[in-house]
């Protein structure tokens, strides 16, 4: 069995029992149970499916005495380390000493949750007991409240607030994170694609040509023009700084595709050591996590702030509740806030945008808009609440998202007919509302063997039965329950249109950035429809990520990062444009807060 990481589980609350052990044979070590004892005392193997599927599933050693669940270890290599990774060693926590797998499970990590919880329940069922019966024993834990000072509080530990506070804390400044949830991430674990940055080093290296104006225009034009132009002119400027600064804690970007709505070739995405691409988010995550730890940041989670302590107009610190029902009071010379937006709370969504009723939604449950209620209260302004965004490529079932990258590198969608019915890469809203305008309100999104074998994302979603294996078209049109020879024409038209670097039908364009031309089967597809992804507006702030109020002036001590912001997406986010966004804001609300 493996170790997770120390700087991964440094992030975690404090648990007692090792999470980690040595190697096994997957067979009971138990003895006999006397008559009178709970089980048979000894240690007991299983596998529980996890986010990273049945072929890498999470395994579980549990060794009990006769009379209590004693220890409980496990490897869990498939899992994400910033979410899986950092649930299940809290879950191990948790069971121990409720001597029962009736625990609630660690938010935003469901699957891991489950399959640990899975895997455990089927050892103590080895070991002779049912585990419906084992009730939860009271926690006698004293709940004991928080009272601390900073130089600087961020409330948020997704990509805009680990940002924030880094950069805070490598300008000397005390630093602190409050989180929600029982790990870091929020939204950001969710980007899939990669960030959007012009004239970087890696664009220079691979000889493609952009410009801070180009990604200026195209931001602006995507947004409909309703953005605020200062904030998007200093996100475009700042955008290769901040890919210099993700190189300098050792989270490259180097890999550079294509999204919807940008003129060239500007996302840059992770890879592995082998080339091939990763999902950005979880990449980000991971290393900012890692970054906080190795710099001595303290993150509090199961934290909810809801208010922001001021003295004579200016913010001094926050208050917050403990999910152990202990309170939290940070009081500090500047606060940071980077909660995110709200598109997992239905009822502000229905508020914002009545015809969005009934969406699904890709966002992690956390995110549910508190921080509308706590800056109102301090007479904050906020712009273009009512800017939400939809999504075209979400899977219905659970709100997972396909990344827009794979259209960029060559997949194409297709209607219940069976045909392409629109350009692939034009903006979000656009092709979302294409897809609305279909019979069914649906499609499937191809790609082929080629666009597989160097992406994990697609592995990914095939590994999670998100995406479904065809090899062959015959296959496919069967799966997708259309007309097979009119999908072997549409199939093909696609094929001439990548040789020819036309498309007749739809004028899409960007052909030199496609890695498929989709003639390599097996193919690979997953049937789709949008939902409700991005909040583009949020609280007012300026250029240096300072909170304006309803008059338009500074709120001393207040600043705003990332999805909780407001204005610089205008009506429609581009695609890469959310990681770009928390990592340039985050920088500049860092170092303001040092100020």
């Amino acid at each position: 069995m493996k170790i997770i990481s120390k700087a991964i589980l440094a992030l975690s609350l404090a648990f007692t029992l090792c999470a980690c052990g040595g190697g096994s044979d997957n067979k009971p070590s138990g003895g006999e149970a006397s008559t009178d004892s709970l089980f048979k005392a000894g240690t007991y193997e299983a596998d529980g499916e996890g986010f990273g599927g049945a072929g890498n599933p999470i395994h579980v050693k549990v060794t009990v005495s006769d009379s209590a669940i004693e220890k409980i270890e496990f490897t869990a290599d498939g899992e994400t380390p910033t979410v899986g990774g950092l649930a299940i060693p809290l879950l191990v926590d948790k069971v121990v000493n409720a001597q029962s797998t009736k625990v609630d499970v660690v938010t935003d990590a469901t699957f891991s949750s489950k399959g640990f919880l899975a895997a455990v329940d089927d050892c103590i069922k080895q070991a002779g007991a049912d585990p419906e019966k084992l009730e939860p024993k009271e926690g006698s834990a004293e709940v004991k409240n928080v009272e601390e000072t900073y130089d600087v509080v961020v409330v948020g530990a997704g990509g805009a607030g680990m940002t924030a506070a880094i950069v805070a804390r490598e300008n000397g400044k005390s630093v602190v994170i409050i989180e929600k949830a029982a790990v870091p991430g929020g939204n950001s674990s969710r980007a899939t694609g990669g960030m959007n940055a012009a004239a970087t080093h890696y664009q220079k290296e691979q000889n493609i040509e952009d410009s801070v104006d180009l990604y200026y225009a195209d931001t602006m034009k995507g947004g409909h023009d309703i953005n605020d132009p200062a904030l998007v002119k200093t996100l475009a400027e700042n955008s290769a700084a901040a890919i210099d600064w993700l190189d300098s804690i050792d989270a490259p970007l180097s890999n550079i595709g294509q999204a919807g709505g940008a003129s060239t070739k500007r996302q840059h995405r992770p890879v592995d050591e082998n080339g091939k691409i990763l999902s950005v988010g979880t990449f980000l995550v991971e290393h900012l996590s890692k970054t906080c730890e190795a710099k001595g940041i303290k993150t509090i989670f199961n934290a909810r702030v809801d208010k922001v302590l001021m003295d004579e107009g200016k913010a001094v610190g926050v208050h917050a509740n403990g999910t152990d029902g202990s309170e939290i009071t940070i009081h500090a010379k500047s606060v940071v806030i980077a909660t995110g937006g709200f598109g997992s709370n239905p009822d502000l969504i229905v508020k914002y945008r009545p015809e969005l009723k009934g969406y699904v939604s890709t966002n992690a449950s956390t995110i549910t808009g508190d921080a509308i209620e706590f800056l109102t209260n301090v007479g904050a302004d906020f712009v273009d609440l009512e800017q939400i965004q939809i999504h075209p490529t979400v899977v219905q079932k659970d709100g997972s998202l396909i990344s827009e990258s794979l259209r960029g590198d060559g997949a194409i969608l297709i209607n219940k007919s069976g045909k392409r019915f629109c350009n692939e890469l034009l903006t979000r809203d656009v092709v979302s509302g294409h897809i609305n305008e279909q019979d069914g309100s649906y499609a499937w999104l191809i790609v082929d063997q080629n666009m597989y074998d160097p992406s994990t994302v697609i592995q990914k979603y095939v590994k999670n039965g998100l995406m479904t294996k065809c090899e062959t078209i015959a296959d496919l049109a069967k799966l997708m329950e259309v007309d097979e020879k009119v999908l072997t024409e549409t199939i093909a038209k696609w094929n001439e249109a990548c040789k020819n670097k036309k498309d007749e039908e739809f004028g899409r364009e960007a052909f030199d950035a496609i890695l498929s031309d989709l003639t390599a089967a097996p193919y690979y597809a997953v049937k789709i429809a949008p939902g409700i992804h991005h909040c583009m507006g949020g609280v007012h702030i300026n250029t240096s990520a300072e909170v304006l109020d309803v008059d338009g002036k500074v709120i001393p001590g207040l600043f705003a990062a990332g999805e909780v912001t407001g204005g610089v997406h205008g009506g429609n986010r581009l695609g890469g444009n959310a990681v770009a966004d928390f990592v340039v804001f985050g920088r500049i609300a860092g170092d303001s807060a040092s100020k």
